[in-house]
């Protein structure tokens, strides 16, 4: 006997076929021009690679001969990766923000070398340029957000008053040497271009996420990579700790005395950088696929924001689960990581965004992903009850030991003294990647960071940057009447609100902070011109439907 067909399956053949019958039939001329069309694509691609592979084998064999193959590589792979990047800017930033959370790891595989920790910019500065370049063609502004220039600007000029004046002064009045000290050999001004592009340099990924994002498609494919690049280095995150765990990587277990407790490159356990792991005197700190612990942990509570945006907002509830499987592996990962401030901050974030993003009254979502959270962690806590308390006990002595907000005083304190006048040390003053061109100061807190570096001027200016951005921002997501793009838009929301204002550590200067930040705002800066789009299609479907009647 024939099976029935549900009403659900015979509408939704109704719909292909009609939509068959809508998709526009091409004509035989039509078809010859995109054949040209991809044809010359192609040949300008082979003709763009053929010249960037032989522009960067040339400069190769050069720095082969002077510097060996750990200073041939890198120039090769730059070469044609720049001139790519530039040739389709839109790839480019999508490599870029794949890379980012693999950059540490490819970097350790490649040869360790200096000039690849800014292998990333490769991507986005030809980018970058390129972006410009059509936005001053069109007539556009390249950061399309107006309430954020005039804060921007006044910003940037107090960082050029501190390059010209303190950073300048420096270069060319040195301080005398001590007696019977050498000169120490610095670039002040190198080390202040250097400061400035840590500290502002990511700022036009506003723009690059913006024009990046052309309609709802692009939006679910970023966002979705977002959990995809989440969920595969959480996951190889565990793979870590089990290869440690089980004695395939040995880590720094035998090590002694203060080797025990410091992270280095030798224990690195095949993803990422340095780490320890010294289990016989609870010191355990894994980098995950980044280059240090740190940067770990702040991957892991960014990523809380972005999973519960995605799990809460896709239409699709594979993605939905998908997003939900990558929340609980970052759980995991900010219990096993051994970062405490992971381990406070991953949960911590999850309520802040249940609360502030209005999700506990969206109970048909709610519900099923609180339970299915609770049930996989449950099982994790249960069949390890012993790291868990290990992590609970380290957490709560350190608190005991240096609670936080005496430690953000202290250095407040400390820097308010130390600091040369209004206008700052210097950029780079207190910036780790500027230590090759100068004498740092170590600041393990933003805002003392940015007044040892800036002054009070330049803090006062970039609060008001912040400030204006985080106000933008929320005006943007509540402007939005699609429940989905509201939502993400909340969560986005959040995250800025969360990053703007944190002083603790410095994650708006390392990866991946410092890229997510000003990206994921240009991302939430779009959603309004989304929301629009949707609505303009909703209508033309409503009134198409109308004629069909």
């Amino acid at each position: 006997m024939p099976k029935l067909k549900s009403k659900s399956q015979k509408s939704k053949k109704s719909k292909k076929k009609q939509a068959k019958q809508e998709a526009p039939v091409l004509s035989l001329k039509e078809q010859l021009a995109l054949k040209r069309k991809a044809t010359k694509a192609r040949q300008e691609f082979t003709s763009l690679l053929n010249k960037a592979l032989f522009g960067g084998l040339s400069l190769g064999f050069i720095l082969f001969l002077v510097g060996g193959i750990k200073a041939a590589l890198p120039a090769v792979l730059s070469v044609i990766i720049i001139a790519l990047c530039y040739k389709y800017p839109r790839e480019a930033l999508f490599a870029f923000i794949i890379y980012v959370p693999f950059g540490g790891t490819i970097t350790y595989y490649i040869g360790n070398s200096p000039i690849l920790q800014l292998a990333k910019d490769s991507f986005y500065i030809p980018a970058l340029i390129a972006l410009w370049q059509t936005c001053r063609k069109q007539g556009i502004p390249l950061i399309p957000v107006n309430s954020i220039k005039t804060p921007l600007y006044i910003l940037l000029g107090s960082c050029l008053l501190t390059l010209v004046f303190v950073n300048g002064g420096q270069q060319f009045n040195p301080p005398p040497a001590g007696l019977l000290k050498a000169a120490p050999k610095e670039v002040p001004i190198g080390m202040g271009i250097l400061g400035l592009k840590v500290f502002l340099g990511y700022v036009p990924l506003i723009g690059c996420a913006y024009y990046l994002i052309r309609n709802k498609k692009d939006f679910l494919v970023l966002s979705r990579l977002q959990i995809v690049l989440i969920l595969s280095c959480c996951i190889l995150g565990i793979i870590q700790y089990l290869l440690l765990l089980t004695g395939i990587c040995e880590g720094t277990k035998n090590a002694e005395g203060s080797a025990l407790f410091k992270a280095t490159l030798e224990a690195r356990c095949y993803f990422g950088g340095s780490l320890v792991y010294s289990p016989s005197q609870g010191m355990i700190r894994l980098p995950g696929t980044f280059v240090a612990p740190w940067q770990w942990a702040w991957f892991l509570i960014s990523s809380t924001f972005f999973t519960f945006a995605t799990g809460f907002s896709d239409p699709s509830i594979i993605w939905r689960l998908i997003s939900l499987g990558s929340l609980v592996t970052v759980f995991i990962n900010a219990v096993v990581s051994g970062q405490r401030i992971a381990l406070a901050l991953v949960p911590t974030c999850f309520v802040i965004l249940l609360l502030l993003t209005g999700q506990l009254v969206n109970l048909k979502r709610f519900i099923p992903m609180a339970v299915g959270l609770g049930l996989i962690l449950g099982i994790a806590v249960i069949s390890n009850p012993t790291v868990v308390q290990e992590r609970l006990d380290s957490f709560s002595s350190r608190w005991e030991a240096s609670p936080p907000q005496e430690f953000i005083v202290g250095q407040f304190e400390e820097n308010l003294k130390a600091v040369d006048g209004p206008l700052g040390s210097g950029l780079g003053r207190a910036t780790n990647s500027a230590r090759a061109l100068g004498q740092t100061k170590l600041v393990e807190t933003y805002y003392p960071k940015l007044l040892y570096e800036i002054g009070i001027f330049g803090v006062l200016g970039f609060l008001g940057l912040v400030t204006t951005l985080t106000f933008t921002a929320f005006k943007a997501y509540r402007s939005v009447k699609n429940r989905n793009f509201r939502s993400y838009g909340a969560a986005l929301w959040v995250f800025i609100l969360f990053i703007s204002y944190n002083t603790y550590y410095y994650p708006l200067d390392v990866d991946p902070v410092a890229v997510y930040y000003w990206f994921f705002a240009g991302v939430l800066f779009k959603l309004p011109v989304l929301d629009k789009q949707e609505r303009k299609n909703e209508e033309l479907e409503e009134a198409s439907k109308k004629k069909n009647r």
